[in-house]
């Protein structure tokens, strides 16, 4: 079911500017992309968008709670809708692509063995292999 982004937005009371809405349906397109395909997307439904004006509405969005930011290492920053829950990823080393993988139990699904006084919101696991397509 599509997110109503109009609505996610004005609940946490940031404008519904176009650029931002284009931006979460680029994102709702496509799930872990990279600033730069989110620009391309943006640019086809807004020829006035910028990189700029990307950039800053990510960071805002991911500040926020609405976007959730990736960083496999060695690759660039990942983005996603994909926020109410506390699902991990799975990347193909050859091809890069990103997958999502669900916990077995409620987040976080991992439990670490010192908490060193922290109350423990969510984990963030990459797990790294080659896909079925790269074997």
């Amino acid at each position: 079911m599509p997110k109503n982004f109009k609505v996610i937005l004005k609940d946490k009371k940031l404008s519904l500017t176009a650029v931002r809405l284009a931006l979460l349906e680029a994102l709702e397109e496509n799930p872990h992309a990279d600033a730069s395909l989110i620009f391309n997307s943006v640019q086809q439904r807004l020829s006035t968008a910028t990189i700029q004006s990307i950039y800053k509405n990510l960071n805002t969005l991911v500040e926020e709670g609405i976007v959730r930011e990736i960083k496999p290492k060695g690759q660039v920053s990942l983005y996603e809708t994909r926020i109410d829950d506390n699902h991990h990823h799975i990347v193909c080393k050859a091809c890069k692509y990103v997958y999502d993988t669900d916990c077995h139990d409620c987040a976080p699904c991992l439990v670490p063995k010192q908490k060193h006084g922290f109350l423990i919101e969510e984990a963030e696991v990459i797990f790294w292999g080659i896909c079925s397509k790269c074997q």
